[in-house]
């Protein structure tokens, strides 16, 4: 098919709730795309941070293979065998905790704050998120997403909810009552701009948690699987969190999310109190599985440390070049470029000349490449933005 074809019945037959780049996409290798026209894409934004240990890993393509001739599924009233071994190396990989398996962040999400509720004290129920935060579309977590513009034609959004500016610590302060069940952030805010949690921050978090008898959930959907440098973003802090929730490079591109709680938290979520029919299911903790293993025998952990140090000194030498960039800030891969101006213009120009980045909160690029990534193809990526922003 053409590019013009597959566009066409995307027209006629698909539900157009996406702005789509007119890019029909057939291939991915590594931290490359190639469309139907034949181009060839580096991409530093790969999946929305789904490919992070890049397009078409060969172990994750491989365990998908072989699990797929085995069993696809099975319902979880029965146990299995895939499922169980991603647990145990989520749980040793993070601060010990139990898991429950879904098919999103947005569910993940979902499951946190269902079990903070059942996990406090009765009375308790309001939750305490940050202004800026992107914690999924469902209903409940469309509410703790702080940002307006993803309310809008959804009001009323449900009650229990109450928001603070981000590393505020007398904000957070303030809006602790009797009530409060649990605090909800992202350690790195990602569609809010890439802006990272204070120590102060995290900190504050923890202790205000443990006085008032609430949770502390972190949302490390994006974050989570190595992205900083560590599994897991709350590792950079001196402190450890009750539930976190994790999805996108957990599969390696297969759709999957997870919840991990201490075990006496855990312990609340009883039969009947919460479930998903997917998930957990044998092709995604296969999966799941072959993404830990691959993250540990190829050292990405490592090369995620050193690439994200490279990127940023490069993107800092484009930053005294040119005036448009504010700040460069963030951690290990996970980088946001602040823009005097808004970055539409120039995701698109980069598109063209064949690096894909991305632009959030309209005036912040985000590169976010696999872990995997070379010396050789960020300075690549970087010349390509040199070129595009000397012609601004």
């Amino acid at each position: 098919m053409t590019t013009q074809e597959t566009i066409e019945l995307y027209n006629k037959y698909v539900i157009a709730n996406y702005k789509r780049l007119p890019r029909v996409i057939v291939k991915g290798d590594g931290c490359y795309l190639w469309d139907a026209d034949g181009n060839k894409i580096l991409d530093m934004f790969p999946g929305w941070a789904v490919s992070g240990i890049g397009h078409c890993h060969p172990k994750v393509v491989e365990a998908l293979r072989k699990q797929a001739g085995e069993l696809l599924h099975i319902d979880n009233t029965f146990y299995s065998e895939q499922q169980g071994k991603l647990a145990k190396l989520l749980s040793e990989r993070g601060f010990g905790g139990k898991c429950f398996f879904c098919n999103s962040g947005a569910e993940a999400n979902e499951a946190a704050l269902k079990l903070a509720r059942i996990a406090t004290a009765e009375g308790k129920y309001k939750f305490i998120t940050a202004e800026g935060s992107f914690h999924g579309r469902t209903f409940a977590t469309v509410t703790a997403t702080a940002q307006p513009k993803y309310h809008e034609g959804f009001l009323p959004l449900l009650p229990g909810f109450i928001y603070v500016p981000y590393n505020d610590v007398n904000a957070l302060e303030k809006a602790f009552s009797d009530e409060v069940c649990a605090v909800m952030i992202e350690p790195i805010q990602g569609e809010g701009g890439i802006n990272v949690a204070t120590k102060e921050y995290i900190e504050a978090i923890r202790r205000l948690c443990d006085q008032n008898g609430a949770l502390m959930l972190l949302d490390e959907v994006q974050t989570g699987m190595g992205r900083t440098g560590k599994w897991f973003a709350y590792q950079h802090y001196d402190v450890e969190p009750d539930i976190v929730t994790m999805a996108k490079a957990l599969g390696g591109g297969v759709a999957i999310g997870a919840m991990t709680a201490k075990e006496e938290i855990a312990a609340k979520l009883a039969p009947g109190k919460h479930a998903s029919t997917f998930g957990g299911n044998c092709i995604a903790c296969a999966a799941g599985i072959a993404v830990v293993e691959a993250i540990e025998q190829d050292k990405l952990l490592e090369n995620a440390n050193k690439m994200g140090e490279h990127a940023k000194q490069k993107l800092l030498q484009l930053k005294e070049k040119y005036p448009v960039i504010e700040e460069v800030r963030g951690i290990g891969l996970m980088i946001g470029v602040q823009l005097t101006g808004p970055g539409g213009e120039i995701v698109d120009e980069c598109l063209a000349r064949g690096l894909r980045i991305n632009c959030t909160n309209n005036t912040v690029l985000r590169f976010m490449p696999a872990m995997i990534v070379t010396k050789e193809q960020i300075d690549e990526a970087i010349n390509i933005l040199d070129g595009v922003l000397g012609e601004k």
